[in-house]
Order: structure tokens, then C-alpha cells, then sequence
């Protein structure tokens, strides 16, 4: 029997932390779905488009040491139990980072075996030096020009540093001069 695994988040952007947990669970895992969501309402604004963030994360396992192949990307969006069940996955993997995502992820567990009983839940604990890393994190120190090399691999830092100055341009073209006498 096959062993598949989803992994879903939003990756915007993909970090050390979470291509650490893509590589364990890869290990454990005959097969691993990365689910990257698509948010289709307001409710979360993103950075980079679903394509984008799908071909950072592709690029970034593109140097797993051989692991990659099998890892897959898909876009979604909705509720991932949906997804798992329409791709035939029995498995949803999330991490684990400190106490409060434990909280959220064990409601979330609860719900989606509400909703779908035979879709099991597995969390991975972070290591220890990715605690502090999440998207928000790295999304602002990059947009206030701070170093991101050592939070998430260089094609990503690149992107994001890309993004910042073209919102950064297009916020100055924006803003006409103030009127004169």
C-alpha cells in the first residue's frame, strides 16, 4: 500500500521551516501533496499568486538531495479534507511550531474528522531554530529591507525582494507631486 500525505498552507512565502517539514514528511511518506492554497476571498490578502508561490516552492525542492520526486505541488482552494478526499489521500500533515499551534491545529483535526472521518491528521513538531519563522515574519522584515537569507532559500528571498520594490514603485507613481504656485 501506498502511504500519501497533503500538506496545505498558503506558502506565501515558503520558508526554511516549512521545507523542513516537506522533506521529513517526505521521508515518512511514500507520497507528498503539497496543497497550496488559493485564496479566492478577501478575507487573507497574499503577496504572490498561486503560480508563484507554487514554482518557489518547486525551486526550493529542486535541491532535496534526490527526495523531490516525490513531492508534488497542487493548487486549491476550499476545504482541504475536500481536497484530500478527491485526490484519495487518507492523510493531512501539519506543524507544529509552539503551544498556541496546537491549539488551532487540534480544532482544525477535530473539524475536519467532523467533516471527513476518514482523513487522519498528523503533526510535526518544528525544529527548534525554525520557532520563530512564519510568512508573516518573513514578509515583513523583506518589506522593510531586512535580511531574509537565513529564513528561506535565495530564490525566494529574490522574489520577495522583487515584490517589495515594484509595490514599492508602483506605490511612488501613485502618489503625485504636490501642487505648486
Amino acid at each position: 500500500m501506498i502511504r500519501r500525505a497533503l500538506y496545505p498552507g498558503t506558502f506565501d512565502p515558503v520558508h526554511y521551516g516549512h521545507l523542513d517539514l516537506m522533506r521529513r514528511a517526505a521521508l515518512i511518506f511514500d507520497e507528498l501533496v503539497i496543497g497550496v492554497y488559493e485564496h479566492r476571498r478577501p478575507s487573507k490578502s497574499v503577496l504572490f499568486s498561486v503560480d508563484e508561490r507554487r514554482q518557489m516552492i518547486e525551486e526550493a525542492l529542486a535541491h532535496m538531495n534526490g527526495q523531490e520526486h516525490n513531492i508534488s505541488t497542487v493548487p486549491f482552494s476550499g476545504l482541504t479534507v475536500d481536497l484530500a478526499q478527491e485526490l484519495g489521500i487518507p492523510v493531512i500533515v501539519r506543524g507544529l511550531r509552539v503551544f498556541s499551534d496546537f491549539e488551532f491545529e487540534f480544532r482544525f483535526a477535530l473539524a475536519n474528522r467532523r467533516i471527513a472521518p476518514a482523513v487522519e491528521s498528523v503533526n510535526l513538531i518544528t525544529r527548534e531554530e525554525h520557532t520563530f519563522l512564519s510568512s508573516t515574519t518573513v514578509r515583513e522584515i523583506a518589506s522593510l529591507g531586512g535580511d531574509v537569507s537565513s529564513m528561506v532559500p535565495p530564490n525566494v528571498a529574490e522574489a520577495l525582494y522583487q515584490r517589495y520594490q515594484e509595490l514599492d514603485e508602483s506605490h511612488s507613481l501613485r502618489q503625485s507631486p504636490p501642487l505648486r504656485d
